[in-house]
């Protein structure tokens, strides 16, 4: 397990902290030894779960380009056919996945291709599963091109707690399916939009695995 760039900092600030905390505690109040042990106990605990949230899972990725595979960890809690108004401007199968906070944040690229559209928009901070996350929450939308010309759109959307979107990603950029283009703290959601033609390969309820699990097939 590797731990991700975007924790690395706070990981380090936060066991600084931690350990200041419970030294002053032993030191101005050196009676309070179940006190102690109990700040102890609780400093390990919470650093051992933002720790967690923050690690890249080692894996190959098996690539295959009719495959669509999750762009992220988490639970899949819309599929729907419905209208892209921003970039596609077409109707489109969508599918979104809901990552809690103890989900791998990474996202990664659903198929292979080069970056033909990506924009950042500033928004609101709804929980991820409120139906205008989509539209009116702090997001941003990329699509990649496939070698055959088709058209993934997917979007990073903020949660009630996700206020950190992270995307590495430009326009005329070439990736890889399974590749890392972006990162979101605490909790959020990622939308794919993908061609009406696409046979959805999961239901609603169902627990993907960012680069690993079949979401759809062309």
């Amino acid at each position: 397990m590797i731990i991700h760039r975007e924790g690395r900092t706070l990981l380090f600030v936060l066991l600084i902290a931690l350990f200041a905390l419970n030294w002053a505690v032993a030191y101005f109040f050196p009676e309070l030894l179940v006190i102690q042990n109990i700040l102890i106990g609780v400093s390990v605990v919470f650093y051992l779960i933002i720790l967690q949230f923050f690690r890249i899972p080692v894996f190959q990725v098996n690539k295959n380009e009719n495959q669509i595979l999750a762009p992220a960890d988490g639970k899949v809690v819309v599929i729907e056919e419905t209208e892209e108004t921003e970039y596609l401007k077409s109707k489109r199968k969508q599918i979104s996945i809901f990552m809690s906070p103890i989900n791998v944040h990474v996202n990664r690229m659903p198929v292979s291709g080069t970056i033909s559209y990506c924009t950042y928009h500033p928004g609101k901070y709804l929980v991820a599963w409120h139906p205008k996350s989509s539209t009116e929450n702090e997001r941003t939308t990329i699509v990649a091109c496939m070698g055959n010309g088709t058209e993934i759109l997917f979007r990073q959307i903020a949660g009630a707690l996700a206020r950190r979107i992270k995307w590495y990603v430009k326009e005329g950029q070439p990736l890889q399916q399974g590749d890392e283009f972006g990162f979101i703290k605490f909790g959020s959601r990622v939308d794919i939009f993908l061609p009406l033609s696409a046979k959805v390969a999961v239901n609603i309820g169902d627990i993907t695995k960012g680069g690993k699990t079949v979401i759809a097939e062309f």
